[in-house]
């Protein structure tokens, strides 16, 4: 099983940002794939993930609005688009995996299988 978030990078606030969340080794519709970040100094965090079996999406309430989760079907990709960032959305942006079948989750404790992570810095 891998995974493997990229597409980070530096935006100004306001701005827009896509990452993708690469994944091999497992089927999507029998797993949930969540998005985390980690700040500087924080501790990692979830706050969205996708439910491979009926493509339903769920968000926090601090990204509510402003992200959104998508997927290729044809390529296995989850795809996390940033928009109206803030400057308290930096961070190392993780997408991991969780062995479910129906539901997803962004608990840092229910994750299976972690993948390498992107940097995001919101900056003007």
């Amino acid at each position: 099983v891998q995974l493997q978030a990229y597409g980070g990078g530096l935006v100004q606030p306001g701005g827009s940002l896509r990452l993708s969340c690469t994944t091999s080794g497992f089927t999507l519709e029998r797993s949930g794939t969540g998005w985390f970040r980690q700040a500087p100094g924080k501790e990692r965090e979830g706050f969205s993930c996708f439910s491979g079996s009926d493509n339903a999406t769920y968000y926090a309430d601090s990204v509510k609005g402003r992200f959104t989760v998508s997927r290729d079907n044809t390529k296995d990709i989850v795809y996390l688009q940033m928009d109206n960032v803030k400057p308290e959305d930096t961070g190392i942006y993780y997408c991991a995996m969780a062995v479910v079948i129906g539901g997803c989750t962004w608990s840092v404790g229910g994750v299976d299988y972690w993948g390498k992570g992107t940097q995001v810095t919101v900056s003007s």
